[in-house]
């Protein structure tokens, strides 16, 4: 069975401790994504914050609430 993109760019992610650094050093769902379209991986914010409060292949998802934004709107 096939990966979707957002799973095969959080295992490279759980693989790469310099991408892991490149992540935490933004601040939306959308940076990471761009991280990802960088890497080849047709991955949006919305699929990320989708998977807010889960883990996949050991790298946990987790929203992080910023003022202004719309509480519930991805889950």
């Amino acid at each position: 069975m096939d990966s979707s993109p957002v799973q095969a760019f959080l295992a490279h992610l759980g693989r790469d401790p310099r991408l892991q650094a490149q992540v935490q050093a933004v601040v939306t769902a959308d940076e990471v994504a761009l991280l990802a379209q960088e890497l080849g991986y047709a991955v949006s914010g919305s699929d990320l914050l989708l998977l807010s409060g889960r883990s996949v292949d050991g790298v946990r998802v987790t929203r992080v609430d910023h003022p202004g934004e719309y509480p519930g709107r991805y889950y």
